[in-house]
């Protein structure tokens, strides 16, 4: 990912003007595009603060789940969380400072932080190396959409705290809606590489081609930006990624809109995002106890709110639930 160390609010605003003008801007227009604004106007209609001074949700130490917390890291003091570079609002993406990381699954890694009586140390890196941190124990959990799947379960504990929903972008008015593989066929879709949501279109592709539909036209670009440049330019008709995303970007810039929405695990199981550890390190039942105690404190649902993310709320954390089925 490579918004000039911006977070992806200020695409969101580039996005606008390039409908417009049919051109991309510099970073430095993009940011002046904002026009000093302190908010920004989520898909509830709430407007969410994008500075550093975020105010964020706290909640109180739980002596009992604290004690959960492998020795090691409790003697440390610190959770030491992974997420990936910040450019995927409402979920992680970079204040107008362009340093500090904010959104909701910051938010969250600060809430769990709270339970179990650790500061946060919040890690910003690639998406690959999101695993890499945590396989060599560089890192404690990964707080950062990452999605439960079967063959991920054989080296991650998972923790759940949210619905894994996918949302399909395209431009406003076009009248298109999408409510499975058919509905895909002859389109031009953007996906980002080496996702869920990647091995879901490609499914629906070959279920279509195999059907004797059109093929889908699958593109792929270098960073978040380059998908809706594309989408306003009509290189595409429609990007699949995070719904949080889209519903987001759509709210704010008033020029596209998800017409469709899927689970990520496709249609046989529930998809689930969740706090991911490896394996057998103990650490996720101290995880899920506190993701389970911000739930019933309200705290949780005070965080969904403040990115408009309530649709996307689970009841209760799981720990290693079914997760999207292993393909080939």
């Amino acid at each position: 990912m490579s918004l000039p160390r911006r977070a992806l609010v200020v695409a969101a605003a580039a996005l606008s003007a390039a409908l417009v003008l049919g051109a991309c801007g510099s970073s430095s227009d993009a940011s002046a595009d904002l026009g000093g604004t302190k908010g920004s106007v989520a898909p509830n209609g709430v407007t969410v603060n994008l500075t550093a001074d975020q105010k964020r949700v706290t909640t109180t130490k739980v002596d009992a789940i604290a004690a959960l917390v492998p020795e090691e890291i409790r003697k440390s003091g610190t959770l030491r969380v992974v997420d990936s570079l910040g450019t995927v609002p409402p979920l992680d993406f970079h204040a107008t400072d362009d340093r500090t990381v904010i959104g909701a699954e910051p938010d969250l890694a600060y809430l769990i932080g709270d339970v179990l009586g650790l500061k946060v140390e919040l890690n910003p890196v690639s998406w690959e190396n999101v695993f890499v941190g945590l396989d060599s124990g560089k890192y404690d959990v990964g707080i950062t959409n990452i999605t439960v799947t079967e063959a991920r379960k054989e080296k991650y504990d998972f923790a759940t705290y949210r619905l894994d929903i996918l949302g399909f972008e395209a431009r406003k008015g076009s009248g298109w809606k999408i409510a499975g593989p058919g509905d895909v066929a002859g389109h031009t879709i953007a996906v980002a590489s080496g996702t869920n949501q990647e091995k879901l279109l490609i499914a629906w592709n070959e279920a279509n081609v195999k059907a004797g539909l059109k093929p889908v036209d699958i593109k792929y670009f270098q960073n978040s930006s380059d998908y809706y440049l594309a989408l306003s330019s009509g290189r595409i008709d429609a990007y699949l990624g995070p719904n949080p995303t889209s519903a987001f970007h759509a709210a704010q810039t008033g020029e596209t809109e998800v017409i469709g929405t899927y689970s990520g695990a496709g249609d046989q199981v529930l998809g689930k995002i969740a706090a991911t550890t490896k394996k057998d390190n103990g650490l996720v039942k101290a995880l899920n106890e506190a993701v389970n105690e911000v739930v019933r404190n309200g705290t949780y649902g005070q965080v969904l709110k403040r990115w408009g993310l309530e649709n996307e709320a689970v009841q209760t954390s799981e720990i290693n639930p079914p997760g999207l089925p292993r393909t080939g």
